[in-house]
């Protein structure tokens, strides 16, 4: 309900609206964000085909600058793709900003207006500054907006799920080994969590609502790590 809600609310007062016509889209835009999947295949890597046929569509259609804003969770490297299909298809001036999101399940709208932080990958200055406007009125609060290296921004999205899953795959380990021994895991769970170097957050033992996600980031950089050997 409070979702329907909210897209009633901002439909009616104008700022929100939905199309089906993407070259009327993207003319319109300032700022073009791509957000489809990317499901992995079995051996870990990342199905790009829904991101770059976006990128082409965008260069096809576009006419004037654009930023464009990655949020898919892509591989490394993907930004430079994102450019070079938009490129393909036209001589107007973009940028292509990475933007890694860190929404969990059953909370993505608390967590886009009250980050803990922004990520953003842009080269450009004017991409920057685009950035900082867009996201302004989401940390007036002090949470900081990192600007870093498109690499890098991707990067952060898998590092910090392969932690999180770390996180949960050591807790069960504990557990195991409490039932083994006759110690409480929950217990145990508070003594090490109370440490501030540990805390408490996805410290349980068990399957997480994220777990497919988590696994997932580990696939992709089992994949980039297997590629970087070849």
């Amino acid at each position: 309900m409070l979702f329907r809600s909210l897209i009633q609310r901002n439909v009616a007062e104008g700022r929100l609206a939905f199309s089906t016509d993407i070259a009327s889209a993207i003319q319109k835009s300032q700022v073009i964000f791509i957000a489809v999947g990317t499901p992995q295949d079995e051996d870990g890597s990342a199905d790009l085909r829904h991101v770059i046929a976006v990128a082409e569509a965008i260069g096809i259609h576009m006419q004037d600058y654009k930023t464009v804003v990655l949020k898919s969770t892509v591989p490394v490297g993907t930004n430079k793709k994102v450019s070079a299909a938009i490129a393909s298809k036209t001589k107007h001036p973009f940028d292509v900003v990475s933007n890694p999101e860190f929404l969990k399940e059953g909370a993505a709208i608390e967590d886009f207006t009250k980050p803990d932080r922004v990520v953003v990958g842009v080269e450009s200055e004017r991409g920057r500054k685009v950035m900082e406007e867009l996201y302004a009125p989401y940390l007036r609060t002090g949470k900081p907006l990192l600007v870093m290296d498109p690499p890098s921004a991707e990067m952060t999205k898998y590092a910090a799920n392969a932690m999180l899953a770390t996180r949960i795959s050591f807790m069960n380990e504990m557990a195991r080994i409490c039932e083994a021994v006759g110690a409480d895991v929950n217990q145990v769970r508070k003594g090490i969590g109370t440490d501030a170097r540990i805390g408490f957050p996805f410290l349980f033992a068990g399957v997480d609502r994220k777990s497919t996600r988590l696994n997932s980031s580990h696939l992709v950089i089992s994949y980039a790590v297997f590629c970087l050997k070849k």
